[in-house]
């Protein structure tokens, strides 16, 4: 009889190890599992009705990848289940994204039995060379965490692990899941201890003493900001952050990563600072300021606008999951929330710079304009308008993820783009993701994408009407690659794509007129008046709009970045 046998019957509570796999994933708030199906995960994917979870089933591993990261932004942790080989590679660019943009992922990949790897049988989805590891190393590039779950006397350990550091990390890990481990057993009794998922606390007079040096300069400083970027809300920093404005007073102000970070309709809240793509008159007040409180950036090119911040770290005291830097001193292995919310209650009297105050009013130059073409001038302020509280808005990379940058969301709205990653087509399938986690939190969901992108990933339309999920999507028609345009080739034909049909997709992928309707959408008068259509604005079924855009119109945020861009390249 092998250990394991003996260790098997020495159990109280014997359980599959899908199974406790699957229930730590439900105990973590994951209520349904993106992904493919292949012979090295079927039996796995048995055990999803018992845990209480719902298979998603996506149109590719690519795609459910995408969805599995839209939906962790939305609920706060995603899984997707891919197999050995040719699924788990489909879906890597997607982990990668996610991986980036610090977006927690759960990856299980089926894999073939241990004994097959072993001996190195000559499978199919194989390299044909016997090495079975190859796949995970490759993942291990873009997960903070790989088990191997190869022997059930540790499998419980290394899930347990696994997803711990997902949460914690905020970035992807790989599970794989041989299958002839699927249904070893491990300890049930386990699952009765709750995962800890608490942070550790930082060093009690480490963070003292960060914080004194912190309140120093902010007390010394004549006109303070708060700038909040993305890591504030992959690592759960948000309350922290609203703790500080609001006991500050202090002009707050988000980077392009950081749309729906701080609650936009706060009288201190005063748009987006991005370089020289800045909202109007934020720029100024950023720039002149002599301290910044810089709450968990991500200083990309396209974030900057071509990395066109005039910040200098002299100025900046910049507050990170594992470390707090002032000015040009670094304390690492601090937590920023121990550190936020103990500044907080110290905070005292400050110096207060009055905030510049950002609108959904039309530029002056639209306002009284007989133009009837929809410009992304006009547009971004409209959509501005016309948003609810709590929607959920998704803006593919291109010309949509620039000029959400021109809006002023209402309160509780979660925006989603993937501004760093900025694989194109992205968004359609995070939509998928989103607007699962947003039905089950009651909320409407939103995607402006390019024509371009949508032909990468338009089968997930499918899946959505499969789903009955409710999306309304912007496809912006403006024949081609507007954003590789502005970078190079105005004329080339690369950047060139084959119209399509879009509103009547949805109807080749099995939409009825029951849960679904298109539009095609050529001038401001047509916008406004389905703007203000309450069938449309109560997202009953799925809805698609051809929205028609001049060729070469781009917001001036992406302008600038890609001239910036552009003169990079020459010079490389």
């Amino acid at each position: 009889m092998s250990s394991t046998d003996i260790a098997t019957r020495e159990l109280k509570n014997p359980i599959d190890v899908a199974e406790y796999l699957f229930k730590r994933l439900r105990e973590v708030g994951i209520k349904a599992i993106h992904g493919v199906p292949g012979d090295f995960n079927l039996v796995a994917l048995d055990y999803l009705p018992k845990c209480d979870l719902d298979w998603v089933g996506n149109c590719n591993e690519l795609n459910a990848g995408y969805a599995a990261d839209g939906y962790a932004r939305v609920n706060g942790m995603g899984a997707i289940v891919t197999t050995f080989g040719v699924g788990e590679l489909s879906a890597i660019n997607a982990l990668a994204g996610a991986y980036s943009e610090f977006v927690p992922v759960v990856h299980i990949v089926g894999m073939p039995t241990t004994a097959s790897q072993k001996s190195g049988l000559l499978l199919h989805h194989t390299l044909g060379n016997g090495d079975f590891g190859v796949f995970a190393k490759m993942s291990k590039e873009v997960s903070c965490y790989v088990a191997l779950l190869n022997d059930p006397l540790n499998a419980a350990t290394l899930i347990d692990s696994a997803i711990r550091e997902c949460y914690l990390q905020s970035r992807p890990v790989y599970i794989g899941l041989p299958t002839d481990i699927v249904e070893a057993k491990v300890d049930g009794d386990r699952l009765l201890t709750p995962l800890d998922l608490d942070e550790p606390d930082n060093d009690s007079e480490k963070e003292d003493y960060v914080v004194d040096v912190v309140l120093k300069s902010l007390h010394a400083a004549k006109h303070p900001v708060i700038l909040v970027d993305a890591c504030a809300i992959r690592h759960r920093a948000l309350d922290e952050t609203r703790h500080l404005i609001e006991a500050s007073g202090l002009p707050t102000f988000v980077a392009p990563m950081g749309k729906g970070a701080v609650d936009e309709t706060h009288r201190n809240y005063g748009g987006v600072y991005a370089g020289d793509g800045s909202n109007a008159g934020v720029r100024e007040v950023v720039e002149s300021s002599d301290l910044i409180l810089s709450i968990g950036a991500i200083k990309s090119d396209f974030n900057t606008t071509g990395f066109t911040y005039r910040i200098g770290q002299l100025n900046t005291i910049d507050f990170h999951s594992n470390y707090v830097r002032v000015r040009y001193s670094e304390y690492p292995g601090i937590n920023m929330k121990g550190v936020l919310r103990k500044l907080v209650k110290k905070l005292g009297k400050l110096n207060i710079t009055p905030t510049p105050k950002l609108t959904n009013a039309l530029p002056e130059e639209e306002l009284n304009s007989t133009n009837q073409e929809i410009t992304h001038a006009w547009l971004w302020p409209s959509v501005g308008q016309w948003m609810k509280e709590k929607d959920i808005i998704l803006t593919e990379t291109g010309t949509a993820n620039f000029g959400i940058w021109e809006t002023r969301f209402p309160a509780g709205v979660t925006a989603i783009s993937q501004v760093l990653w900025g694989s194109i087509g992205y968004a359609l399938g995070s939509t998928q993701g989103a607007a699962l986690a947003g039905k089950e939190q009651g909320r409407r969901t939103i995607l402006f994408i390019g024509d371009g992108s949508t032909q990468l990933t338009v089968q997930e339309i499918s899946t959505m009407i499969k789903g009955k999920l409710n999306p309304i999507i912007f496809v912006i028609c403006n024949d081609g690659y507007t954003i590789e345009r502005w970078i190079h080739g105005w004329d080339s034909v690369y950047n060139d794509i084959q119209p399509w049909d879009f509103h009547g997709i949805p109807k080749v992928f099995g939409a009825t007129d029951d849960n679904y309707k298109g539009y095609r959408i050529k001038t401001r008068e047509e916008l406004n008046t389905l703007f203000a259509n309450e069938e449309f604005n109560s997202a009953s079924k799925l809805q698609l709009v051809e929205l028609y855009m001049p060729r070469d119109d781009a917001p001036k945020a992406l302008q600038l970045t890609a001239s910036a861009a552009a003169e990079r390249n020459a010079s490389q």
